[in-house]
């Protein structure tokens, strides 16, 4: 089998052919659909929905958060973060972001969540890589935010950074979730060629963290006790999720993340609990070779959906508003593979029905946020990213 070689940050780094930075999938199915687990049956809605470009001239936007005022938050995976508001106009970049690798795979600015006191604190929190004395790796970052004609970040504190720093800049994670209780999530991917430590206590690797809002370790964390095991981790065996959102009705815990060739998975998050990765799998890898021992093993969770053909899923949102009533409880999921957002009909805690929506844009869908006004927002994932806005059509 012909191996490729690839250079990142000055290391040689042999891989599977065609493991493209998107970690999307080529090719067919790598084995029958499991009954209740993948190929939903077709939903259709009767909503109708125009799709309103907000703005656009974006640098491959990667996450989105509204401000308390309605205006918007955006990051930008060179580097850039921008307040953007309800009529598309983007600011200069705001001064202040941390120092941010971009010139290595994924690597870049990815996911910007606020602080629940923000309205008072103006505090918020982004996700980003960053190179290091002795590496490379994922960070989080506290800061400020000073509001002006000229927007910067001030007080910028790092709380987080993911250990080890070794592996390529491919397979990051980089989202976040703010909960109530002032806890954040964060999620890690598995670095790739590190895959294996997704199933190590004691690295962040493949893994979702949850550290205070100061960078502290919760003391109610599962893993908090354990002689070896990195206390801020709440959930292992992921590979790379690149999607995470509380669901409004119960305060459940959902991230979406990408397979190898098949296999891409949403799985409901309990602490402690183990989502298999690499031991267990739906997908195969690049060369068509097996992962793992197969799709299932005791004590590993199965996920509640999966994907096979890979979607390379990005962004989660929970849809709950009252622009689309066909559509509450729905889980909305970006697809950068197949260039569309697919719409889950649920049932507690069930897929029942799978639509495709925006397949005709031909673009890669990264993040799905519900606005405040009851619509859904989308950014794009191209050099000229927009911010896409969904309402119903008159």
């Amino acid at each position: 089998m012909k191996l490729r070689s690839w250079i990142f940050a000055g290391a040689v780094v042999v891989v599977m052919p065609l493991a493209a930075l998107s970690a999307a999938d080529w090719g067919g199915a790598a084995q029958a659909p499991v009954p209740g687990l993948t190929r939903a049956p077709a939903a259709k809605s009767d909503a109708r929905f125009s799709v309103v470009t907000v703005a656009s001239g974006l640098d491959h936007p990667w996450g989105l958060q509204f401000l308390p005022d309605g205006r918007m938050l955006v990051t930008e995976r060179v580097g850039r973060l921008r307040l953007v508001t309800g009529k598309g106009r983007l600011s200069p970049p705001v001064a202040g972001v941390p120092d941010v690798l971009t010139n290595s795979g994924q690597a870049g600015l990815f996911d910007v969540v606020l602080d629940p006191g923000f309205a008072q604190n103006h505090i918020l929190y982004v996700a980003y890589f960053e190179r290091r004395p002795r590496g490379q790796g994922l960070s989080v970052a506290r800061a400020k935010l000073e509001d002006s004609a000229q927007p910067s970040l001030t007080g910028l504190k790092i709380i987080f950074r993911a250990k080890p720093e070794t592996g390529p800049a491919i397979n990051l994670g980089g989202r976040l979730v703010a909960n109530k209780d002032g806890t954040l999530f964060v999620t890690v991917g598995d670095r790739f060629t590190e895959r294996d430590k997704a199933q190590d206590l004691s690295a962040d690797n493949g893994k979702i963290v949850r550290i205070n809002s100061d960078g502290s370790i919760p003391n109610d964390n599962p893993f908090v006790s354990r002689k070896g095991a990195r206390a801020e981790i709440w959930t292992l065996g992921h590979r790379n999720p690149e999607g995470l959102a509380i669901r409004p009705s119960d305060g459940s815990l959902w991230d979406v993340e990408h397979g190898a060739k098949g296999g891409d998975e949403i799985n409901l998050i309990k602490p402690g609990h183990n989502y298999g990765w690499p031991v267990i799998t739906y997908g195969v890898d690049y060369s068509g070779e097996k992962i793992g021992i197969g799709t299932s093993k005791p004590g590993m969770d199965q996920p509640v959906y999966y994907w096979d053909p890979s979607i390379a899923p990005s962004g989660m949102a929970f849809y709950t508003g009252n622009l689309f009533p066909q559509w509450k409880g729905n889980l909305f999921i970006g697809a950068l593979k197949f260039k569309s957002v697919r719409r889950l009909v649920m049932r507690a805690d069930k897929v029942v029905g799978e639509e495709t929506l925006l397949g005709d844009l031909g673009e890669r869908i990264r993040d799905i946020r519900q606005g405040p006004d009851g619509a859904l927002y989308i950014l794009t994932d191209n050099t000229n990213g927009r911010i896409l806005k969904l309402i119903p059509k008159a």
